[in-house]
């Protein structure tokens, strides 16, 4: 196995740092590599605001979920779609007049804009958690920063075309950390198809979720839900902070395509 694979193949995320500080060697890499992801047209249709803020950094672990450990991650990134950049370099470029000129409707960024920014920026965020990897740092996603749009938008003064689509922590993970076992995932034969979608059966749903099942068998308490499905939907999809999320995102592309 080559040093990437091994990398790719151990990964976990970690949600606990030790309290050694991140060298500017090590960061300027992580950001070197992050820069270099691959990217629609060149166009780089993201931005990364570097969180060094404690303040910043307090306020993100209440308004995330209350995660606690985001305040104490020694280095925070915050990953933007941005159309903002490219929307004004047009208008200072003259493409509105140009557009004119030709009888050409001049337009602002779309949904469609939005979604290319949106994979820009995690494309980014990927190469950032795996340059990290191998440079011995751990680092987690925060899938979280998409409630609360109008308190982030306040926080980070952000413009009208830009969409926080997600947060990453980084730091040296603590010996429990790198103890602690893998979370498993699923079988390839339920995510991979060939050349056509296929929706899963019964049987299929029962094979796929054999182990997980196991697992919460053995740590069932009175108030147990009684499968994975009714555990996950009420611990994520129907919870509290998913309706806020979505509330928010709607929030969100509400300003983006109407103003």
């Amino acid at each position: 196995m080559n040093d990437t694979l091994e990398v790719l193949l151990k990964r976990k995320s970690v949600r606990a740092y030790t309290d050694q500080p991140i060298p500017a060697e090590v960061k300027s890499q992580v950001l070197q590599a992050t820069l270099r992801a691959p990217t629609a047209g060149n166009m780089m249709l993201y931005s990364i605001i570097d969180v060094t803020d404690q303040s910043l950094k307090d306020r993100l672990a209440v308004t995330c979920d209350n995660q606690p450990f985001i305040a104490k991650a020694p280095m925070v990134w915050l990953f933007l779609a941005d159309y903002q950049r490219w929307y004004e370099y047009f208008l200072h470029s003259g493409a509105e007049a140009a557009c004119a000129e030709r009888g050409l409707p001049f337009r602002a960024p779309q949904e469609g804009d939005l979604f290319l920014a949106c994979c820009d920026a995690l494309i980014a965020a990927q190469n950032a958690v795996i340059a990290a990897e191998s440079l011995g740092l751990g680092s987690c996603y925060i899938g979280d920063i998409m409630e609360q749009y109008e308190t982030h938008r306040d926080l980070f003064s952000l413009p009208r075309y830009t969409f926080p689509i997600c947060l990453l922590c980084f730091g040296y993970p603590t010996q429990g950390q790198i103890d602690r076992p893998q979370t498993s995932r699923f079988g390839e034969k339920f995510i991979v198809f060939e050349n056509r979608y296929q929706r899963l059966t019964g049987d299929a749903f029962e094979e796929m979720f054999r182990e997980q099942e196991s697992l919460r068998a053995k740590n069932a308490g009175p108030d147990t839900p009684p499968n994975v499905g009714q555990a996950m939907y009420f611990r994520k999809f129907g919870a509290d902070f998913s309706i806020e999320m979505n509330r928010s995102v709607r929030a969100m592309l509400k300003a983006w395509t109407e103003g």
